[in-house]
């Protein structure tokens, strides 16, 4: 005896698992693995993109150095350009070689005439080491101030950002000026003054200098402190004095 489809309780099982797989199929085709629409696979199957890191924030600047970390200004003891007793003072650490020193030095001078009493100006050293004829300029500038005083300081500073740094052009700088030739010889020879450039250079790096030109602004009445590095524009001073002046 045969069994029929209708007798065979089997049968009708087997058709319903025959078009079960038949209708998953039909679906993968549909689905775009046999010409469906591609992307939606390509939608499944991407893996998630990494998420893009933000760029780092710029470093804040430093804060400006507190008033008792600058060398006190000392008539006895800096070179000053202006009224002694000014409420403002803009504290120079400088280079003799340095060619933003040399840009600097107009600006310096035209702060001091449009301020007229109110700003002074003292003149640090802050010789780079990288800078050959640095340190000895310096010191000629110092030796200049032995014999004539704060007057031919200035002078020979105006000469050297003028003319250079090399030691002939000090000698020359130093003759121009009428001073003891033999004695300005015998001091730069001798390093009168080279611990004291050092001092200054010292006194510098413990109130945040570390380039030149260094320029700190003071409010000695306030104790207020502006630091502007570098040489800057004459208006981004005069920003930062009338700001102290206000205070």
């Amino acid at each position: 005896m045969s069994e029929t489809r209708d007798s065979n309780p089997w049968f009708g099982v087997s058709m319903a698992l025959v078009g079960i797989i038949v209708g998953y199929g039909l679906a993968i085709g549909a689905n775009g693995l046999s010409g469906g629409d591609p992307s939606a696979t390509a939608r499944i199957a991407a893996p998630a993109a990494a998420p893009v890191p933000s760029p780092d924030a710029p470093p804040e600047p430093p804060p400006p150095p507190t008033y008792d970390k600058i060398v006190a200004v000392d008539p006895s003891e800096d070179h000053i350009q202006g009224k002694e007793n000014a409420v403002i003072s803009i504290i120079e650490y400088t280079d003799f070689q340095c060619p933003f020193c040399q840009r600097h030095h107009p600006t310096m001078q035209q702060i001091v005439a449009d301020y007229d009493g109110k700003v002074n100006w003292v003149f640090r050293h802050f010789p780079l080491a990288f800078h050959g004829n640095a340190q000895k300029a310096a010191e000629a500038s110092e030796c200049a101030a032995a014999q004539g005083g704060n007057d031919a300081f200035w002078s020979f500073a105006d000469g050297i950002f003028e003319k250079g740094t090399d030691p002939p052009i000090l000698k020359q700088i130093a003759a121009d000026l009428s001073l003891d030739t033999s004695a300005f010889d015998g001091c730069l020879e001798d390093g009168t003054f080279a611990d004291e450039i050092q001092k200054e250079m010292q006194g510098g790096s413990t109130a945040g200098v570390n380039g030149t030109p260094g320029n700190l602004i003071v409010n000695h009445k306030t104790k207020e402190v502006r630091v502007v590095s570098g040489a800057q524009p004459l208006q981004n001073f005069k920003d930062a004095i009338d700001e102290l002046l206000e205070g």
